[in-house]
């Protein structure tokens, strides 16, 4: 009889006595609230250029809209690919964000001066990234999409920091 009740108990009891433990440990309850942190993004690889020619092709570009214009993100997204950029994602940001903003590792790099060219009134701010990516922050008072815009920069040194996972395509030539 003392066994069957004890069997019955067990189960909650343990329960009990690990949320005791959770409780009680330092931070216990506090960090299994805690959000997952985030994956570091992958540095960039360093890499020659083909005819010392950074294409759009090997751009990696992300559009967030800061406005209040549905849908601004995924139109400047579109635009982006239809220039041959690969566009990794495009989503509301909760920046409030007024004029075009482009966002990259440095205001010279390669990258970030193609991008910028698109994009009509439009400035740069730096974050120091080491993904070799770039971020369009559209708003309110988006300047527009300049279409004329060339779609390779000459890059002196011939070489530039693209993402990891292009490596080995950009490698091949691809």
């Amino acid at each position: 009889m003392i066994g069957r009740v004890f069997r019955i108990v067990r189960t909650p009891l343990t329960l009990l006595l690990l949320l005791g433990v959770l409780a009680t440990a330092p931070g216990g309850y506090t960090n299994v609230l805690k959000p997952v942190p985030a994956l570091a993004p992958e540095p960039c690889v360093e890499q020659r250029l083909p005819n010392s020619q950074l294409r759009s092709a090997q751009v990696t570009v992300s559009v967030y809209n800061g406005g209040d214009r549905r849908g601004l993100a995924g139109d400047v997204g579109r635009a982006l690919r239809g220039k041959g950029f690969k566009v990794q994602r495009t989503a509301n940001t909760g920046e409030n964000i007024k004029e075009t903003v482009i966002v990259g590792a440095n205001a010279k790099n390669p990258e970030v001066v193609l991008v910028k060219g698109f994009f009509k009134d439009s400035t740069v701010r730096v974050d120091k990234r080491t993904d070799g990516t770039v971020d369009v922050l559209v708003g309110d008072k988006y300047g527009g999409f300049n279409k004329k815009a060339k779609t390779a920069v000459t890059v002196k040194s011939a070489k530039a920091c693209l993402p990891s996972s292009q490596s080995a395509s950009a490698a091949l030539g691809n």
